[in-house]
Formats: structure tokens, sequence, C-alpha cells
């Protein structure tokens, strides 16, 4: 049975060529993506910023609602079909302004990229492929595809096809990545049907989302099922799953609390917490704060 640690774990992110949190404060972030700089709103950032300007190439300016409505104010400088960055020695990826405040990929996964990477390393025998559920543009899948077979599901047509371009900027066009169109929903459970197994299993919901036959997904409805399907996919050699959760009114022991429900027969360990991501150090070495950016549970097999 796995242990449940209540306590929960911080995961921080710390900057690198690619991306580095500049500051932050009155409600707002200053983020530097390779040679462009940025402003994007963080409610999360409540005390004052420490820069006294923020010289940066585009800003997103949010609407008046709650559902992440707004529009990019840009330079001309910053190229309107993205640019490239990279991850690591390999991994190489498009960085773009995004109509969803975002510019393509999540930063603040990069320890968990890491984490997940420790975990598949030392596997005997010929690897089971990670599922990599709510896929999006592919950073994640990349960075797996180094310790094995990854299987990739998004609903959006687009963003596995920026996936795809992605794995050819990286060289990784032959890699063992199964590329999927699918609700990631119901195929999670068409491969409990198939009696699948895999290794390890990320998966990133969103609160609100529409499949590519315009199923609806609610994660207050369907974040439960579809634990409990992914829960049927791993048995007693798998290694892990790590479930991250953004923008909603919820607790991390929360989605702990539902991994040892439906881990219960499973060994290892359930632990839970936030992902963050450091500011760069300031001038006089004063340490950078640590800004939070979600929530997240993960299983992990003690093999």
């Amino acid at each position: 049975m796995a242990d449940l640690i209540r306590d929960p774990t911080l995961m921080v992110g710390e900057g690198w060529d690619a991306y580095r949190l500049l500051d932050s404060g009155h409600g707002r972030k200053f983020e530097s993506y390779g040679p462009y700089r940025f402003i994007r709103p963080e409610a999360q950032a409540l005390w004052a910023p420490r820069m006294a300007e923020w010289d940066a190439h585009g800003e997103f300016v949010p609407g008046s609602d709650e559902d992440g409505g707004g529009r990019w104010q840009l330079s001309p400088d910053v190229p309107e079909d993205g640019w490239e960055l990279g991850w690591g020695e390999n991994v190489r990826f498009t960085a773009q302004c995004t109509p969803f405040r975002h510019l393509g990929f999540f930063p603040d996964m990069a320890p968990v990229w890491d984490w997940m990477g420790e975990k598949l390393s030392g596997r005997a025998g010929e690897p089971r492929p990670t599922l990599n559920l709510f896929g999006y543009t592919g950073v994640g899948s990349l960075a797996l595809s180094g310790h094995g077979p990854v299987t990739h599901v998004d609903a959006s047509k687009k963003s596995v096809a920026q996936a795809r371009e992605n794995a050819a900027l990286s060289g990784m066009e032959d890699r063992p990545i199964r590329w999927l169109v699918d609700d990631a929903a119901k195929f999670a459970a068409r491969e409990v049907r198939r009696e699948n197994r895999y290794d390890g299993i990320i998966l990133d919901p969103p609160k609100f989302g529409r499949g590519p036959k315009n199923e609806t997904w609610r994660i207050e409805e369907g974040l439960a099922p579809l634990i409990a399907d992914c829960r049927q996919l791993l048995d007693e050699n798998s290694r892990f799953l790590f479930l991250t959760v953004y923008a909603v009114r919820m607790s991390s022991l929360a989605l702990a609390a539902l991994l040892d429900e439906a881990f219960a027969g499973l060994p290892g360990t359930i632990e839970h917490g936030d992902l963050g991501v450091r500011e760069e150090t300031v001038d006089g070495g004063q340490a950078g704060r640590v800004l939070p950016t979600a929530i997240f549970a993960r299983w992990r097999n003690s093999v």
C-alpha cells in the first residue's frame, strides 16, 4: 500500500538560458524567454517588485473576466511566428506569444522533467512507454523520449502539429514517440480495455476544455474517473504518476487524497505540494523569491 506523505513538498524551477523569472510583484511577473522579455499577469505575486522599471518587449493585458481573456501588446521586434529555445542538451522548441497568455511551454515543469527522468533511469529489460496526457506542444514528451518510448496525447490538432515540429527542430523525428490527437479521458479508458500498461504517466488536465469531437471536460467531474483509469494502466513495476493542476480553487492535499484512494493496491509513496519558479538573484546578492505556479500530486514506486 502506498504511503501518503501529508507534509507538502516544494518543487522549484531555476532559470536557464531559455527562461528566467526576472522579477514579480503587484499582480504581475517579468520574465525573459531567450532574448525577449515579457510582462504577464500573476495573481499570486502579492508583494512589491524589486526592480524600479521593467523594460519589456511585450505585455499581456488581461480582460475583465476570470476566464483568461485578454490581448498581447508587443514590440515589432517580437517575431510573429515565434523563436527557437532549448532545454537540456537536445530538446529544442518554438516559443510564441499565444492568445492564452503563455508562450507555448511551461517553464515551471523543468524540475518535473528532471524528476521523471530520474525515476525512469535504470530500468531493466525493454522499457514500456511513458504516457503524456494533455501533452500540449510536446516539450515534456521530447524530454521523456531520452529515457524510452512515449505516447503523447492531446485533443488539439494544432498543439500536436506543433509538437511534431518541435521534434523535428530537436532532430528527434526518429524517437519512439506516438503523436495522437485524441480526447485524453477516452484514450485512457480505451487503453484500460486493451489491458495496456505504462512505466509512467504525466497528466496536466485543464480546468475546462473540449475534445476533438467537441467533448466537454470539467476537472471537478472528470479528474477522479481519469485517475482511476490511469491507476489501471500502472502496475507494481511502473515508476510514477505525476499530476499537475493550474488555476483552480483546490488544494494539493485534495489531489493527494485522490491518489491515495486510487493507488491503495500499489507500493510506493504519494506526495503533494506546489510547483514554483525562483526569481533571479537581485543586485547585492539577495536571493530570489519563489513564485508558486501550480499544485501537484505524485505517486512514485519504490522499485
